[in-house]
């Protein structure tokens, strides 16, 4: 598909959902979303579910595997991290770090959106902030990303400003209208984190010691490319659009028939409410925190050793955030739980077709999806706009399973060394 194919589908500057918005931003045109009825349900029910909702994580049947997960230095970044984190503290003013400092486990944690819509309104927003703040804000990501991560993370951005530019609304959408957050203390050894959030760019990302879990993630674009201006040429999500599609080709016709749960990406067949406002077929996208989602399509222990290395050449692709140590432990969790992994997919399996997949083991839950337009006017799902979620499932998602663990520890610590002075 051309790098443009977007361009055809540019809404007219009299269309509705674009007419007037280069005179808001990111505060008024939450009131002019509000006014849709569909987008007033959606958003009341993420108020709703973010106050009234305690964390239990993503699961298959309503409760967490135990065991699943454990406490094990795998060289996160943490010594870098700390000093950006320090940084950033340093450059903030006291009214700033008021803003920007929550308690380790504050609920703040779960008010991350995907949308353009300001609805939660934590942290220190990029572009209200001076410009070494800012930058010492994007300089602890890099400290906690790969490189290619990082470098994800800042393309989102820079087509958020780009999408911002065509339709003529940078106050609502621009390179740095993205919100951050940090969590409990910064230390070596005591859990702590942050989140950065906005249009199409979600990060969570906790340290225990060594150990680091960068989940939930949604990474998305609109279009999926820039085609003018400085940043012309860029083009994100090939390798997982280009893999994912590739798997399912691999496969046997009857492992594909086993995988496609549906033929066509809005099928007729889909029971009501499968394709959701706002999310299409992402089932674990923002405020999904205790979502079950049962398993569906093909099992990789139906499958041979080869489709087992391009089910981990898959899964390597949406983990390339992260550095590398945490990097290799999460694809060696992958691997352990191979067996017990699964895969589907929605749509066809054609060349231009839009189309679904999701990866789902008990460490892992990625999801792939082709969606219709929302600022562009495509009314059907096409390949230039993409979402894509990975998440941890069982109770792991923010760290929260192995911060239970390492508390656990502590205290166990504590009560030792208690006897031990009693004694």
């Amino acid at each position: 598909m051309s790098l443009s194919a977007f361009r055809q589908h540019l809404r007219a500057p009299d269309d509705p959902r674009v007419a007037g918005l280069d005179s808001l931003d990111a505060y008024t045109f939450v009131d002019r979303v509000m006014q849709r009825p569909a987008a007033k349900q959606l958003f009341d029910g993420w108020v709703r579910r973010y106050e009234n909702s305690q964390f239990q994580g993503i699961t298959t049947q309503g409760r967490c595997v135990p065991g699943v997960f454990s406490l094990a230095p795998e060289g996160a970044p943490i010594e870098p991290a700390l000093a950006a984190a320090t940084r950033v503290l340093e450059l903030a003013t006291p009214a700033e770090r008021l803003r920007l400092c929550h308690p380790a486990q504050a609920r703040e944690w779960h008010a991350w959106m995907n949308p353009e819509v300001y609805l939660f309104r934590f942290g220190l927003r990029l572009e209200e902030v001076s410009s070494p703040l800012r930058e010492a804000t994007l300089s602890l990501l890099q400290a906690c990303l790969s490189a290619p991560g990082y470098e994800r993370v800042r393309q989102l951005m820079r087509i958020n400003h780009f999408l911002g530019e065509l339709i003529d609304a940078p106050g609502v959408m621009n390179e740095y209208s993205y919100n951050f957050n940090l969590f409990g203390v910064p230390s070596a050894t005591e859990p702590w984190g942050w989140n950065f959030y906005g249009h199409h760019v979600c990060v969570n990302c906790r340290f225990i010691g060594e150990q680091m879990v960068a989940t939930p993630v949604f990474f998305g674009a609109e279009p999926n490319g820039i085609d003018t201006g400085p940043w012309a040429g860029l083009q994100v999500f090939e390798a997982e659009e280009r893999l994912g599609l590739a798997f399912m080709r691999s496969l046997s016709a009857e492992h594909q028939q086993r995988a496609q749960l549906y033929g066509l990406k809005r099928d007729p067949s889909m029971p009501a409410g499968r394709v959701a406002f706002g999310d299409e077929l992402i089932l674990c996208g923002a405020f999904q925190d205790n979502r079950v989602v049962p398993l569906e399509g093909v099992c990789a222990a139906q499958l041979d050793a080869d489709a087992h290395e391009r089910l981990m050449d898959l899964a390597a692709s949406h983990l390339s955030y992260l550095p590398d140590g945490p990097q290799q432990a999460r694809l060696a969790d992958v691997r352990r739980h191979l067996q017990q992994t699964w895969f589907c997919w929605i749509g066809a399996v054609d060349d231009v077709s839009p189309f679904y997949y999701r990866v789902q083991s008990p460490v892992l839950i990625i999801e792939f999806d082709h969606h219709a337009g929302v600022f562009l006017g495509n009314p059907q799902p096409e390949r230039f706009h993409i979402h894509t979620v990975v998440r941890t499932p069982n109770g792991n998602d923010y760290g929260m399973e192995l911060v239970r663990q390492h508390c656990e520890c502590a205290q166990r610590a504590r009560w030792r060394t208690d006897s031990d002075a009693a004694s």
